[in-house]
């Protein structure tokens, strides 16, 4: 009996080994922090200030890996199909995890079944801009020349972040402005600024030097809300009309299904640690991305309620893959 009360009493020791061997283990090698976009861009940016901090908090490399195309579908895909120990994670972007899943129509998976959240990680501040040749002041004289004779507007490619604001202001004021897909942010501003476009949705961070400069005019943003970063700038929800205008481009990092709980607390201690950090939040600042960290569980809704919310607005828009 007292053998058996012995061995019972510590049942509950044995039953909790693996779990806190699992986080003690973690991380046991270097960590692959995967983005879908060249070197450079916001997200790929974003990625590279987190790297170092997360690093220090875990105590093995963060190493930051370029896997393009697709619309991220590459980069998503190959972290899909990763050993699910938290070693291959995802910078996500609203465009691979809630629009290509209807942009494309055939993935091979299902961004919100197949990979684990593991926080948000900042919204991407994107204006509406103009080329300072145009007479219009605000949204609604933009909108008011469009309803005499539909614009040109520009995106950085079909069915991105841009295009969807585009036509998401299209449907709310009842225009028929015409896309102009780019392949990539340069050539579109590039465009934007000799005036060969009407105009565009873009990160301020590449808008507002060229403002500053007098070679654009940015009119708005386009998150519900005025922006920390751009205090001054109106939202384009302001406008009548147009209240319940909202695109917000965003990022979130993701794990393979089937991580483990205690891996995903050491990755969320890890990135939400690197999100809060001065120095990062500063850096961010100056590319017009303000840190979001989440817990897993409002990041996955957070991207349900994206998926749901794009998902007519890219039916609607007619967008196919570039």
């Amino acid at each position: 009996m007292t053998f058996r009360r012995t061995v019972l009493a510590g049942l509950p020791a044995l039953l909790a080994a693996p779990a806190v061997r699992a986080q003690a283990e973690f991380p046991s090698r270097t960590i692959r922090f995967l983005v879908g976009f060249p070197p450079g861009g916001t997200t790929d940016v974003a990625a590279r200030l987190m790297a170092p901090k997360m690093q220090a908090i875990l105590g093995q490399p963060v190493v930051v890996e370029n896997r393009t195309g697709a619309h991220g579908n590459i980069a998503a895909e190959h972290v899909v199909r990763s050993p699910a120990d938290g070693h291959t994670i995802l910078m996500g972007t609203i465009g691979g995890l809630s629009i290509n899943p209807t942009l494309y129509g055939n993935l091979s998976f299902d961004p919100q079944t197949d990979l684990a959240p593991i926080t948000r990680v900042g919204m991407i501040l994107n204006v509406l801009a103009i080329p300072p040749d145009r007479p219009w002041r605000s949204t609604a004289d933009l909108v008011a020349a469009a309803r005499r004779d539909p614009l040109n507007y520009g995106s950085s490619g079909s069915g991105g972040a841009g295009h969807l604001a585009g036509e998401q202001l299209n449907m709310m004021a009842g225009l028929k402005n015409v896309h102009v897909p780019y392949r990539g942010g340069a050539p579109l501003i590039t465009d934007l600024m000799a005036g060969r476009l009407d105009f565009a949705f873009t990160p301020a961070s590449g808008a507002k030097p060229q403002a500053d400069a007098d070679k654009l005019r940015i009119l708005a943003v386009s998150t519900k809300n005025r922006s920390a970063l751009l205090p001054d700038v109106p939202a384009v929800a302001e406008t009548p009309g147009l209240s319940g205008f909202d695109m917000a481009d965003w990022s979130a990092m993701m794990a393979p299904r089937g991580v483990s709980a205690p891996v995903v607390r050491a990755l969320h201690a890890a990135a939400t640690g690197a999100l809060r950090d001065p120095e990062v939040v500063a850096a961010l600042a100056q590319r017009g991305i303000e840190p979001t960290p989440s817990s897993p569980e409002d990041c996955a809704a957070f991207i349900k309620a994206e998926t749901e919310k794009w998902t007519p607005v890219v039916r609607a828009s007619g967008a196919r893959p570039d």
